[in-house]
């Protein structure tokens, strides 16, 4: 089990889109296993490879009650989206210690290459939806927070500073 840390903001990687995954390999499935060991000591319900400093489009995703689940992709899109809308409470642990309600599609249908390097596509709802569309965002260089209008952020993000004190 490798639990790697995670970057801090505002590292600048967390800003910096990752590149795309060309072929699944046993160092990228080990990424995986490593992302799913962290994902779980936060503990979270996702994680992408950027927030840990892997600079590639890997995420992992289990949002299930009983943590038996594990979704692994790599070079995920949405292609379809719900318009209904939801909020759920979202946090990071490259930001520690705040918080804030983000409003995203209650469903989403999500084009990915799964571990056995195939290109797959799933529908996702409810807290899953909001998990995959969260690290989504951090492959393309966004914090959740980012959702948020300036003042909201502004506040959160001194909340953030002074958490860290």
């Amino acid at each position: 089990m490798t639990v790697r840390p995670c970057l801090p903001w505002p590292d600048k990687r967390l800003r910096t889109p990752a590149a795309e995954v060309a072929e699944i390999s046993d160092d990228i499935r080990a990424i995986w296993t490593d992302m799913i060991d962290t994902m779980d000591a936060m503990p979270g319900v996702g994680l992408a490879g950027p927030q840990i400093g892997v600079m590639l489009q890997l995420a992992v995703v289990d949002a299930s009650d009983k943590r038996d689940r594990r979704i692994r992709m790599a070079n995920p899109t949405v292609i379809d989206a719900s318009a209904i809308m939801n909020e759920h409470e979202e946090a990071s642990p490259n930001l520690p210690g705040v918080f804030a309600k983000i409003s995203r599609s209650r469903g989403v249908a999500v084009r990915f290459m799964d571990e056995n390097g195939l290109y797959v596509r799933r529908d996702f709802v409810g807290l899953e939806a909001t998990s995959v569309q969260h690290q989504i965002d951090h492959l393309q260089g966004k914090m959740y927070f980012d959702r948020l209008s300036k003042v909201k952020r502004d506040m959160l993000l001194r909340r953030a500073r002074k958490a860290k004190r």
